[in-house]
Parts: C-alpha cells; sequence; structure tokens
C-alpha cells in the first residue's frame, strides 16, 4: 500500500484583480493511532509514511522503549486499518500504563511550568558529554542540503523536515511530516530500529523553529548539536543549556544565532 503524502485539488488562484481556476498540491494530514499491544497509547496527526519509525520513535522518546531490543514486533498500518501501528513489546517489558492515560508534558501546549518540565527530564536523561566540532563551512551548508531532500515540499511547500548528519555531514537519516516533532520521532525511529543510537556524534537539523519536545526528543536520543533555520523557544533553550547541548537558531544563509553550547562549533571568531 503506497504512501500518500500529497494530493492534487482545484482551488481558485487570485492574482491582483483577476481570478481563475488552478489546481494545487496538499500535503496530506491524517491521525496515526499507536496501540501498544491492544492498548491505544497516542493519536498524533502526520503525514502518512514512514509510519513504523514514527511509533518506533515516539516509544523510545517518551522513554517506553530503551532500545530496538524491546520492540518484538512492529505491525500495521494495512488495508484494514490505514490508520494504526501495533507495537508488540519483549516479553519482560514493562512501562507505567497510568502515565499514557495522561497528555504527554513535552507538548508545548499542555502548560506545564518550565521547572516542572525540566525535573522530568532530568529523571530520565544525563548531560550530554559529547565533544564533537562541527566547522562552519559544514554547519552553513545544512539548510540548503535539508531543503534540497525535502521532495514533499517542492510539492507542497506544507511540510516540516528534520535530518540527522553525521560529524563529517553525511546524511544518515531525513523525514518529513506536517508535524514537525513527528519528523523528528520518525528519523530517531530510523536510527532507533538500524540500532544507531545513541547518536552522540551527530547533529539534527529542522526546518522549523525548535520547541522544548524537539530538543527533549534529540536529548533522549544523545543527539549534542540541534540546528534549526527558525527560533527556538525560552524553554527549548532552558533545556539545551541545562543538559549540555548546543542549540542553533536563525540558520540561514552564512548566519546564525547560538543559543547554548557554543564550543562545538570550531573556528576562530572576532569578539565584538
Amino acid at each position: 500500500m503506497a504512501d500518500l503524502t500529497y494530493i492534487s485539488g482545484e482551488i481558485a488562484r487570485l492574482t491582483d484583480e483577476k481570478i481563475v481556476g488552478d489546481e494545487d498540491r496538499l500535503a496530506v494530514e491524517e491521525p496515526l493511532e499507536i496501540r501498544v499491544g491492544k492498548q491505544p497509547i497516542s493519536v498524533t496527526m502526520r503525514t502518512p509514511g514512514s509510519d513504523r519509525e514514527l511509533a518506533a520513535g515516539f516509544l523510545f522518546t517518551e522513554g517506553i522503549v530503551r532500545s530496538s531490543t524491546d520492540i518484538a514486533t512492529l505491525t500495521g498500518p494495512n488495508r484494514d486499518l490505514p490508520n494504526v501501528v501495533s507495537v508488540k513489546l519483549r516479553r519482560g517489558v514493562r512501562f507505567e500504563r497510568a502515565r499514557l492515560k495522561r497528555h504527554f508534558y513535552t507538548t508545548s501546549s499542555c502548560g506545564v511550568c518550565g521547572k516542572t518540565a525540566l525535573q522530568a527530564i532530568a529523571v530520565r536523561s544525563k548531560p550530554v558529554l559529547s565533544n564533537m566540532k562541527v566547522s562552519l563551512d559544514l554547519l552553513y551548508s545544512l539548510p540548503r542540503r535539508l531543503r534540497e531532500e525535502q521532495e514533499t515540499f517542492e510539492e507542497t511547500g506544507g511540510l516540516h523536515a528534520a535530518a540527522i548528519f553525521d560529524d563529517k555531514g553525511d546524511l544518515l537519516y531525513l523525514r518529513e511530516d506536517v508535524g514537525r516533532h513527528n519528523a523528528v520521532d520518525k528519523v530517531v525511529g530510523a536510527a532507533l530500529l538500524s540500532e544507531k543510537l545513541p547518536l552522540e556524534h551527530h547533529i539534527l537539523v529542522v526546518s522549523g523553529r525548535t520547541s522544548f519536545e524537539i530538543v527533549q526528543k534529540a536529548l533522549i536520543a544523545r543527539v549534542p548539536f540541534v540546528a534549526a533555520v527558525s527560533a527556538p523557544s525560552s524553554l527549548a533553550v532552558s533545556l539545551a543549556r541545562e543538559f549540555n547541548m548546543t542549540l542553533v537558531g536563525f540558520l540561514r544563509g552564512r548566519k546564525c544565532n547560538v543559543y547554548a553550547g557554543r564550543e562545538r562549533i570550531a573556528g576562530s571568531f572576532q569578539q565584538l
């Protein structure tokens, strides 16, 4: 069953005082239900494609699984259940089912204060110790390379992307989705299922802004360097600083803002 990432639809296009009938391509948005056994644990609005990676990445970044070996099987979507992924955990794997009944605290709209969120993360994670260095030339090349690989964005202009590069600049994974957090879960899930975690010498690049949940997902995957073409939130910056991560925003052309972890950027800088 082929994944449908965009569809064509009729529109009215206005230019100056003219209106003409035309056709546009729209990014597909559909719900995905993730089940552990028979229990639904999450419904997320996503663009179909890499759904098993999305489910695996979500389970990993939420602390339900710790490695790919915790997952016995991943099934779906299929013709009967086109928007469901079912996960069977390895015998003996336990998780806190009561926590899954609550809205996950990592979402930007949950209203949990920054102090509470950071304390919750601290229970599960330690500061990132990676001493990797990223050259300015490599850093400045990443947005262009991200855009060049965004196949569905070129068709629709309506999807976020997340990519994992190694410290030499080689692209490992790139995934697109209507939800920026889903795109991150997809690349983390791809790394998990390929047994490439932890990503201690890698860079996560995202096409939009950087929220707390994106930095949190990078932290769980042990990614030391997060770069985005747009702005970070205040809590994303706090999380990056608290856990010794590098966070770069407004990465456009040969300019950027460094909000945390400047020591991982190699180069000579004139102090103004």
